[in-house]
Formats: structure tokens, sequence, C-alpha cells
């Protein structure tokens, strides 16, 4: 009979995640029924059920499992000099992880669910929002943050899908470089301007407001309001 105490519990849950990790990993999504998994890990089906619910809640901890390690690898390396330099590395880092484990990163990305992003998927966003937003401080941005986030964001995904659907002898070497620097210079600058134009200036001054201490809230959701209006205004 199956302990139910904490540490049991813990412990058959790491076994039946890294399993399912590995089949995942070794024969694709498909592979990961509850079935195959529970004789991998050792343990009966009603175990899956009662840690994950169902097959889908297995999936999404397989997921959120990975992407906790790769992110924790990616964030770990700290913010460099160069905000758009680390957002080129963030770029090869987010390739590399799809080509090194395609059967994740398309549980993650290629299997679309309106409207339930895994918190993986957020967690990912956020760190790639949180690079935009320095190259928008940098005053470097030549659009608003959301939407260069989305451009980074479709074509990075697009690039590294396609790229894992492409035979390996097949790829084209240099897809994903031609794509990154097209996207950089489709949202980037290469140096402040010394008398940016108006939208330029409100991205930067919109990504920096809430550095300062000078104006009230209310002040500053007014400021915000007008800066959000030159920003997304269309050029």
């Amino acid at each position: 009979m199956e302990s139910h105490d904490v540490t049991g519990a813990d412990g058959h849950r790491e076994r039946i995640v890294a399993a399912a990790a590995r089949l995942l990993a070794e024969e694709g999504p498909d592979a990961v029924s509850t079935r195959a998994v529970s004789a991998a890990a050792g343990v009966q089906p009603p175990a899956i059920y009662r840690l994950f619910g169902d097959k889908q809640g297995l999936l999404d901890a397989v997921v959120a499992d990975g992407f906790t390690s790769y992110l924790a690898g990616k964030t770990a390396q700290g913010p460099g000099d160069d905000p758009v330099e680390d957002l080129r590395t963030g770029w090869d880092l987010h390739i590399g992880l799809g080509l090194a484990n395609p059967g994740l990163y398309t549980l993650m990305y290629g299997r679309y669910r309106p409207g339930a992003p895994s918190p993986a998927a957020l967690a990912a966003f956020d760190v790639l929002a949180q690079h935009i937003r320095r190259i928008a401080e940098a005053g470097r941005l030549r659009m608003p943050e959301d939407r260069a986030a989305a451009l980074v964001h479709a074509a990075g995904c697009g690039t590294t899908l396609t790229l894992i659907a492409t035979p390996e002898d097949r790829r084209d070497p240099e897809l994903s470089s031609t794509a990154r620097e097209a996207v950089i210079a489709a949202i980037t600058t290469d140096a402040p301007a010394a008398t940016p134009g108006p939208v330029a200036a409100a991205v930067t001054l919109r990504a920096v407001l809430p550095q300062t201490d000078a104006l009230t809230a209310p002040e500053r959701g007014l400021m915000r309001e007008w800066l959000d209006r030159i920003a997304d205004r269309p050029r």
C-alpha cells in the first residue's frame, strides 16, 4: 500500500516527473501516457492522478521542472553591460534549449492551449520582458515594450519550432542568427539618439518612470497615460 505521508508523496512526485521526463526526451510527447509513466516510475496509476490531477497536470509538472532548471541557469549569469548583447545571448539560449530538448520545448510552445499558457512559459516570457525593459531604460528601444517583447517571442518560438521540425542534416545553420539580427534591428537603435523622436523618448521615459519619487502616485498614473498615448501611436 502506498504511503500518504509528505515525504512519500514528494518522493513519488519526483520519481514520476523524472520518469515522464525520460520518456519525453527519448520518445516524444506521445509516449508520455499514464500507463507508461507509472510503469517507468514503479508506482500505480492512481498515484499520478492523486498527485497531478490528470495527464495534462503531469505534463505541466514536467515542463515546469525542465524550465525551472533552464531559467535558473539563464538568470544566474546576471545582466551584462550591454542589454542588447544580453538579448542576443538570451535568444541563443532559447534556441539551444529547443534543439537540445525538442520534446520539452514542443510541449511548452508547440501545443496551443487557448488562454492557458503554462506557468513555465509565463516565467520565460517574464525574463524576456526584463531584457526588453533594460533596453528601453538604456534609450535604445524604438517601439513599445509589449510589442517588442511579443515580436521577439514570436520570432524566437517560430525559429525554434522550424528548426526542430527540420531534419538535422537539412537545417540552415544561419537561420537563427539571421532571424535574431533582423528582430534586433527592428526593435532597437544602434545607440541612444542625442535627440530622440517622441516615440523613442516616451518609451524610454515610461521604462524609467517607476524609478522616480518626484511624482505622487496619481501623477505617475497620469504621466503613464500620456506616455502610453505617445509611445503606442502609429508612426
